[in-house]
This record gives structure tokens, C-alpha cells and sequence, in this order.
């Protein structure tokens, strides 16, 4: 089920929140079970199956979590055993349903070559949000073993994992953030500017998803498609591949995010944010700052700080971060050209840190010029970089870089935009594999003024000086209806709900 469809507004949402507030004016752990029922059937909607596979992880990661808390009667060995033991199960789960196959083609690759032997492959169906709630236990399970989390309740256990706002695409909870919310029996009563806050956000992301990434989509497709299909992509058109797919890919996911913000506010429960302006930052490191910040946060404090953190001098803190990202690109696909791109951001932090250390920098560039080059530099570095995390194929990926630094020749503009289709000058004779209109350039730029001219949505949100505060919502009625309006054109284009780009991760 798709927050961007009409069953969803229209039957589970109202089905969901108000039973969770009719359930939370009887008792509190009533309204939990409810709450976690509604989020089981959510996901079971896509896939009975997978929901099978879902409850089982639950099921067993409770038991373990239980195993694993500090105790008397328990050694410090044994329970570091059960910690591996659990993180492990945890991370071959994931592999036998994300990575079996690309394991299994890489060995068919080598073992081709050598004794002409092929394995099978697995036909296995990836299951939807499985990256997330898998990360989310294991961090739970870590904490556990540290003695920093400890949850008896099983039914606050099951709506922390499964919580629907959050389950198939993030962001990534932390116990911390959640369990004393749900456990809280403010959070079942119904507060007006907290469901107003919450719409208006849902209206923002609905926005970003329906008009701006859905349309830009087309026009990233044209080039990744039709790069795929033999063409020779030239300069102009290459980088407005590259941009539209950068813009879709943000709009898309940042949407994503605040839609399940606002949805969680809706309920009463605030979730942390995954963005936070990040096409503005002006280095790489202020960059993965600003981008999935959940998943930055899981990776610095389960990888990057057990495997060294910035201790032991530049030559081993380089390692520790080009590990960190590698596996950073390898948890968002089971290709090489994920692991390449986690890599090359892996390389670009550790020389972005090394020109701070050589030079002394802060890290906040000096006057208006040196804003806009940092700024110039890290935005072609990330565009660049999205190039090969978006192209199937290392050949592919090559093709469009080769055409980004006129290689393949130089397009003008109106061979991209004649014939109302959007087309370089080197395309087939044949009609491109995807229409895109004339205004695909101004589309682009539309976008990309939306993300460097506009505040973003987090501002409407933004706690009181602490995260244990209530929200202060900045809301008016000028922004009310400009919200409306937003909520009104996201319902015109919804006719056919389209998935979100990081379901597949």
C-alpha cells in the first residue's frame, strides 16, 4: 500500500488513527496493539509472505533481546557470543534475500571462465523494507547487550519494528527516539495543531513525489534508458540526465520522509528527521550531514565508531571511512555499481577531511564566491556520483560520464527540446524510448530552485531548544492553505500511484 494512493488516505488512515485514539481513550496498551495490528496489516498488504518473514525476524529478535540484557546469572563472554551470534542471523537474513543472487552471479562469472560450471539462482522475492527493519533490530540488539535499551513489553516491541510510518522506506528509528513515546499515554490523546502540523507535512511530501520527482523521472529515464539502448549521449544531455535524476531521487525520497513525519505527528509520536536541505551543502562532509540522516547516524555509531572512528592517526581513519561508506553503498543494492558508488563518496569525505587538516579549514567557506565554488564542486561531485548510483551497468555509467565531459560531442539546446520530445542530438532515428516534453530543462531548474530557494519542511517542526520538548509548529493561515492547495493537485495526480525509489533498497 502506497501512502500516495487513495486506499490509503481514503480507508486505512482514517481506519488506523481513529481506532488508535478510540483505543487510547480506553486503555494505553490498548491502543499500541492496535496501533501495531494497523502496521502488520499495512505491510501485509503487499505481501502475505513477507509479513510471515517479518513476524519471524520479531518474534526471534524479542526472544534474543531478552537473552542479552545484562543479568547476574549471564557471563559477559556468553552474552558477547549471543550479541554476534544475533547480529549475524540478523545480516544472513538480509543477504539470502538482497545479496544471494549477486553472489551467485559474480561466482557464475568467475567459475564460467575457469570450469564452465553455473550455479542457480535463487528465486526469491526481495521483500520491502527489509534493509530498514533489519537495521533497526540489530541496532536494538546491540544496545541491549550494552545495557542502554531494555523493552519487556512485547506488543511496544512489535509496533517499534513495524510502525508503519516508517517500515518500508525509513527513516531508521532509534529506541531512544520511540519506545518512551509509545509507552506514553499523551501520545493516544488527539491534539489538533500536532494533526494540522502533520497534514500540512504529508501535503509537502505528496508535493514533492507527485509533482516534482514523478515528472523528473521521464526525463532521467530518457537518458539512462536510451544510453542502455546503444546511444552516444552528448554533453548537454547528459547532465540534465544527471540533474533530473539527482532532483527525482531527492524529491522522491525526501517526500518520502515527510510524509511519514507527518503522519507520525498526525498520531502524536514525532519521528527523527532524514533531511535536512541537503542539495545546499557546500562540502561532502555537510552533505552526508544533510542526507539520510537516519541511516548516517546507524552507520556512525554501529560501524564507523566500533571499527576506529577518527582515532589512530589519517592513514587508518581513512580506511575506517572508506569501509564504513563501501558498506554504505553496498546496504542500498546488490550491485557493484552501489558498492562503487559508496566507495567514491567513501574517497571524497576522506579528501575533503585531508584539504581541512592541510589547510586548517573549518569547514565553512569565506565570503559570497567561496560559497558558491564549494558549493559548485560538492553539487557536481554528488551529481556525478548519483550517475553511476542510478545506471545499471558500469558501461552505461561510463557512456553518460564520457558524454558529461564532451566526449561524445557537444548538443545544443534546441536539439534536446525540438520535436516536443526530449532528445540529444546523437539519438536513434527511432523515437526515444520515453516522451518527454520541451520543458524538461525548465523542469530541472524548477526543481533545483525549490531545493536551494526554498526553506525546507523540517523548519516547520523544529523542537523547542530540546528533543524531549514538545513541537512548536509554525503554521499560519497562509501556509494552511497553501497546503491544501498542495494536498489538492497531489489528489489530481495520483490517478496512477507510482512506488517510491527506495522501496527497492
Amino acid at each position: 500500500m502506497l501512502f500516495n494512493s487513495f486506499p490509503f488516505i481514503f480507508v486505512f488512515l482514517p481506519i488506523a488513527a481513529g481506532g488508535y485514539f478510540l483505543a487510547g481513550a480506553i486503555a494505553p496498551r490498548l491502543a499500541a496493539a492496535w496501533l501495531a495490528a494497523a502496521s502488520l496489516a499495512f505491510y501485509g498488504y503487499w505481501s502475505p509472505r513477507a509479513l510471515l518473514l517479518l513476524a519471524g525476524s520479531i518474534g526471534v529478535n524479542f526472544i534474543l533481546s531478552r537473552s542479552l540484557a545484562p543479568a547476574p546469572d549471564r557471563g559477559e563472554r556468553a552474552r558477547r557470543r549471543l550479541m554476534y551470534v544475533s547480529v549475524v542471523a540478523n545480516l544472513t537474513l538480509l543477504g539470502i534475500f538482497k545479496y544471494a543472487n549477486f553472489f551467485v552471479s559474480d561466482v557464475n562469472a568467475i567459475a564460467g571462465l575457469v570450469s564452465g560450471l553455473r550455479l542457480q539462482t535463487l528465486h526469491v522475492v526481495l521483500p520491502i523494507g527489509i534493509s530498514f527493519y533489519t537495521f533497526t533490530q540489530i541496532a536494538f540488539l546491540v544496545d541491549t547487550w550494552k545495557g542502554d535499551a531494555r523493552e519487556p513489553s512485547f506488543v511496544h516491541y512489535v509496533l517499534f519494528v513495524t510502525y508503519f510510518p516508517h517500515l518500508v522506506a525509513g527513516p531508521i528509528l532509534h529506541h531512544r527516539q520511540m519506545l518512551p513515546q509509545f509507552a506514553d499515554p499523551a501520545t493516544r490523546r488527539p491534539q489538533s495543531r500536532l494533526i494540522t502540523l502533520g497534514l500540512c507535512l504529508f501535503a509537502i511530501g505528496l508535493a514533492k513525489k507527485l509533482v516534482l520527482a514523478d515528472q523528473l523521472s521521464g526525463y532521467a529515464d530518457t537518458l539512462f534508458l536510451s544510453v542502455a539502448a546503444g546511444v552516444r549521449p552528448m554533453l548537454l544531455m547528459s547532465w540534465l540526465g544527471s540533474l533530473a535524476y539527482t532532483l527525482q531521487l531527492y524529491f522522491d525520497f525526501s517526500g518520502y520522509s515527510d510524509m511519514a513525519i507527518g503522519l507520525s505527528l498526525l498520531l502524536g509520536i514525532r519521528m527523527p528527521f532524514n533531511f535536512d536541505s541537503p542539495l545546499k551543502a557546500t562540502s561532502v562532509i555537510d552533505f552526508w550531514r544533510r542526507w539520510h540522516m537516519s541511516l548516517g547516524a546507524f552507520l556512525r555509531d554501529y560501524v564507523y565508531i566500533p571499527l576506529g572512528g577518527n582515532r589512530g592517526g589519517p592513514r587508518r581513519h581513512a580506511i575506517t571511512v572508506l569501509t564504513t561508506m563501501t558498506l554504505c553503498g553496498l546496504w542500498h543494492g546488490a550491485s557493484w555499481t552501489f558498492v562503487s558508488w559508496g566507495a567514491i563518496h567513501g574517497g571524497l569525505l576522506v579528501v575533503n577531511r585531508t584539504w581541512r587538516r592541510l589547510t586548517g579549514s573549518t569547514g565553512a567557506p569565506r565570503g559570497a564566491a567561496g560559497t558558491v565554488a564549494a558549493w559548485t564542486l560538492t553539487f557536481v561531485c554528488v551529481c556525478a556520483a548519483f550517475t553511476l548510483f542510478r545506471a545499471p551497468t558500469f558501461q552505461i555509467a561510463m557512456q553518460i560520464y564520457a558524454g558529461m565531459l564532451g566526449l561524445n560531442g557537444v548538443a545544443a539546446l534546441h536539439q534536446i527540446t525540438d520535436a516536443g520530445v526530449w532528445q540529444g542530438a546523437n539519438f536513434m532515428t527511432q523515437a526515444p524510448l520515453i516522451q518527454g516534453g520541451s520543458g524538461g530543462p525548465i523542469m530541472i531548474a524548477l526543481a533545483l530552485l525549490v531545493c536551494l530557494a526554498f526553506p525546507n519542511a523540517n523548519t516547520l517542526a523544529e523542537p523547542r531548544e530540546q528533543a524531549e520538548r514538545p513541537i512548536a509548529p509554525r503554521l499560519s493561515l497562509a501556509l494552511g492553505f497553501a497546503c491544501g492547495l498542495l494536498f489538492l493537485i497531489g489528489l489530481g495526480l495520483m490517478n496512477r500511484p507510482s512506488p517510491f525509489v527506495y522501496f527497492q533498497f
